[in-house]
């Protein structure tokens, strides 16, 4: 059998897609499934990347460069950092105006299901400024609207390449490890520590490879 050429359309125009059109035929009849079971990004571990192109409304791009801006100050309001915490799946995010005012790219990393990536934005206050960021993208339906995810699967583009830095460590994982690492860094700037390690009853422990190990990444 003749294998199909995949199909490549401009940068901005809704995909259709052989793994879109191939859902329906590997459904399993009866089985309950996620309504998204696979998504045309990238993965690397646990970390899965999400790319957006839209075409800008015409004559919409200086607003959408304002509303931008305005997400940009956002960005330093603990409600946002909340609400990004509150999603939990959310390593970075990147907008970009591009082709002479013309085209809009969204870009992210994120852990887990793609269905409930998209879900969890609608759910805070993210989602009113996603709302007002991409109203200024053609047929952009809302947030909320119950067609959105077809909306952003038809303007997804897989990257060619993805690579990410800590492959293994999800959100949440990051988040303990940073409080893991503050709270240990409490303990070793307390005199009662530094006297525990100068106590000869401790010096086999402290001896121990394991300990050594602990004390040389912590001081890293």
């Amino acid at each position: 059998m003749r294998a199909m050429a995949p199909h490549v359309g401009a940068l901005g125009d809704p995909r259709t897609d052989l793994w879109q059109e191939n859902l329906a035929m590997t459904a399993t009849p009866g089985a309950t499934q996620p309504a998204y079971p696979e998504h045309p990004g990238r993965t690397d571990g646990v970390c899965n990347e999400f790319t957006v192109f839209t075409k800008i409304k015409p004559g919409e791009a200086d607003a959408l460069r304002e509303d931008l801006a305005a997400l940009a100050d956002a960005a330093d309001d603990e409600r946002v950092h909340a609400a990004v915490r509150q999603i939990g799946t959310l390593h970075d995010a990147r907008h970009v105006i591009f082709d002479n005012d013309t085209r809009f790219m969204f870009a992210s990393v994120f852990d887990g299901s793609w269905d409930t990536y998209i879900d969890d934005f609608a759910k805070t206050v993210v989602g009113a400024r996603f709302d007002q960021v991409f109203s200024h993208s053609e047929g952009f339906p809302g947030v909320s609207d119950p067609g959105v995810k077809d909306w952003f699967l038809a303007h997804q583009e897989p990257a060619g390449v993805f690579v990410s830095a800590y492959p293994d460590l999800t959100v949440q994982q990051i988040f303990k490890d940073q409080r893991v690492d503050k709270a240990f860094q409490e303990v070793l700037d307390t005199a009662e520590f530094r006297a525990a390690l100068d106590n000869p009853a401790n010096a086999e422990l402290v001896a121990t490879p394991a300990f050594q190990k602990l004390l040389g990444e912590a001081a890293a």
